[in-house]
């Protein structure tokens, strides 16, 4: 999934200078094998890339994330596993992971909320049944 769009950014950004560089050169290499990878690409997402912003790998990127994240959301029939999914894939949901760290302005979370917190945001058990210390029973709920 990655190779192509790192590819063709990488091709798109060395372009300019491999020409350059190469200039003098008698019997420069033709650049099938991009024009191909661009075709390859193209019959999946629609037209190339163009301008600056196909010098960026992350842009080659979002198409396939995009289609990926659109499949997986159609295979989703459970309500509360697709209610999950999108709440995790909603614009912003995942700011609190860029939160420096920073115990005086009390953004500092200790590792416990921090296994709560990934749980959460995963859909998975915040807690398994097990026996407690004291004796008792825990159930997950």
């Amino acid at each position: 999934m990655l190779a192509l769009p790192a590819f063709l950014a990488s091709a798109v950004s060395t372009s300019l200078l491999q020409n350059e560089i190469l200039s003098d050169c008698a019997g420069l290499p033709d650049d099938s094998l991009v024009d191909s990878y661009t075709a390859t690409w193209s019959a999946s997402f629609g037209a190339p890339l163009v301008g600056p912003a196909s010098r960026k790998q992350a842009v080659w990127d979002r198409s396939s994330i995009v289609a990926i994240k659109d499949e997986l959301q159609t295979a989703l029939t459970d309500p509360h596993l697709k209610a999950s999914f999108l709440a995790a894939t909603a614009p912003h949901s995942g700011d609190w992971l860029n939160a420096l760290p920073i115990a005086s302005c009390g953004l500092r979370m200790d590792d416990e909320s921090v296994r709560v917190s990934v749980a959460l945001r995963l859909g998975l058990s915040v807690c398994v049944p097990h026996t407690c210390p004291c004796g008792k029973d825990v159930d997950a709920h």
